[in-house]
């Protein structure tokens, strides 16, 4: 009787974890930095929360048509809320002692669009 209950109860437990698992939706960001007042600029990225290891991987920002707006696409699988991010120029962060910048997510795919001008907080954020 004892193996019966633990059995049953193993099973309960299993069951319970394994409903636990939150469903993953595919979040799509195309960022854009404005990094015209900026003097030297090297090696242009964004990091953030989104990234393995979380805060250590850069994502190169590109400028392909000169207009000195820095763009990288990224793609993810996310059942949190939202993500925080900064933009890095020459290895260091933009918005010393300042706030993370941060977009808030929905229980769903999404695809957004997110403009700012590099070390200003001021951003637009635009939902695909």
């Amino acid at each position: 009787m004892k193996t019966l209950f633990k059995s049953i109860y193993i099973i309960t437990i299993a069951t319970f974890l394994s409903s636990c698992v939150q469903e993953t939706h595919l979040k799509t960001f195309h960022f854009k930095v404005d990094m015209s007042g900026i003097e030297n600029i090297n090696n242009p990225s964004v990091k953030g929360q989104f990234t393995t290891p979380s805060w250590e991987k850069a994502i190169p920002l590109t400028d392909a048509d000169g207009d000195s707006i820095y763009e990288a696409n990224v793609e993810i699988q996310a059942a949190q809320f939202g993500i925080h991010f900064k933009f890095v120029n020459n290895d260091e962060y933009e918005l010393q002692d300042q706030n993370n910048r941060f977009i808030k997510f929905e229980y769903e795919p999404e695809n957004f669009t997110y403009e700012a001008i590099y070390n200003n907080s001021e951003s637009k954020i635009t939902k695909n």
